[in-house]
């Protein structure tokens, strides 16, 4: 008993530690930009990253559910696309209300993620390539369902609102936060909740851990799995919904490629590929690091492919201290 107990305060002290590391290291990366650009803190432009986080960031809050326990979602941009696209044919092909659109989406995203979750847990077939197989099949549905062709919502001018209106604007005249912040801020206490508040959470973080001593001690492994992966089904949708308001439109071929932002977020958060470790702050933080370090980049005029190669380096290295830091509490 002594023992446990002295090994959960020094993981407490670590996990403390790892998060005061992320948030300076994001504030580092602010003070470098700023120093480097008198563009970069700037009202407007602190708004943009927000901005930018938004999306990546609610593909990363669901993805975050599914790396806990061990295994890996590469269909999140092209599920998150279908969801955008599906939202465009309720609003736009069939003129059903707006709230009938932005459910159907996330409801796109939910059948998406149930059908990962069935396939992984029932059929057993690796994470890894059920996801990659359910990619390819959003991203060609979305094609075949739009004709190849962007789907805008001119008719339904309140759906723009849902992302780039500002509550917080009306509120407090001079500060016009898009709703999309708010809205991921409050996504973002929601997972959290989730995770570390509610059953959902516990048996998550169980299976990652160590999935047969779970299943040993009565835990239905496959059910959860199944809810695991329909839970960041449902964040993924939302993302599709913000997306394609933030757009105003659903792009078709929009969102392949998103799945590496958010995988490399909740890495560099902290959150264990291995499976058994993570946390929605550190996931936030990776997501502001992300897109801090893209605008940061891009408002010192480097190029873009220097700034992919940029993150690839971040994401490796965030790799290795995980791999590090496991071998030292093992």
């Amino acid at each position: 008993m002594g023992m446990e107990t002295t090994y959960q305060a020094r993981y407490t002290r670590r996990e403390a530690l790892r998060q005061f590391l992320m948030f300076g290291s994001l504030l580092l990366l602010f003070l470098f930009f700023s120093l480097s650009s008198p563009y970069f803190f700037t009202f407007g432009n602190i708004v943009s990253i927000m901005l930018a986080t938004c999306v990546n960031g609610m593909l990363a809050l669901g993805v975050t559910f599914v790396i806990i326990t061990g295994g890996i979602d590469l269909s999140i941009g092209t599920v998150m696309t279908l969801s955008a696209v599906m939202s465009g044919v309720f609003i736009t092909y069939w003129r059903l209300p707006v709230f009938l659109g932005v459910l159907g989406g996330i409801a796109t995203g939910m059948l998406c993620g149930f059908v990962n979750g069935t396939v992984i847990s029932r059929m057993k077939l690796p994470p890894f390539i059920a996801t990659l197989g359910m990619m390819m099949i959003a991203r060609g549905l979305a094609l075949v369902i739009s004709r190849t062709t962007p789907i805008y919502f001119t008719h339904a001018p309140s759906f723009s609102r849902i992302a780039m209106g500002s509550v917080i604007g009306r509120v407090f005249p001079g500060f016009d936060v898009p709703n999309a912040v708010l809205i991921f801020i409050l996504s973002a206490v929601l997972a959290s909740i989730l995770l570390t508040r509610t059953v959902v959470g516990r048996y998550d973080f169980a299976i990652g851990s160590n999935e047969e001593a779970a299943r040993l001690s009565g835990l239905d492994v496959d059910r959860w799995k199944t809810i695991i992966y329909t839970l960041c089904g449902i964040f993924v949708g939302m993302g599709g919904v913000m997306m394609a308001s933030r757009l105003n439109s659903a792009q078709p071929a929009l969102g392949q490629g998103y799945e590496l932002e958010a995988i490399a977020a909740v890495v560099i958060g902290g959150t264990s590929l291995s499976g058994g470790e993570g946390s929605i702050v550190g996931t936030i933080v990776g997501a502001f690091i992300m897109s801090t370090l893209t605008n940061g980049l891009r408002i010192l005029a480097v190029p873009q492919e220097w700034q992919i190669v940029a993150s690839g380096i971040i994401v490796i290295g965030a790799v290795y201290l995980d791999i590090i830091r496991r071998r030292q509490t093992s």
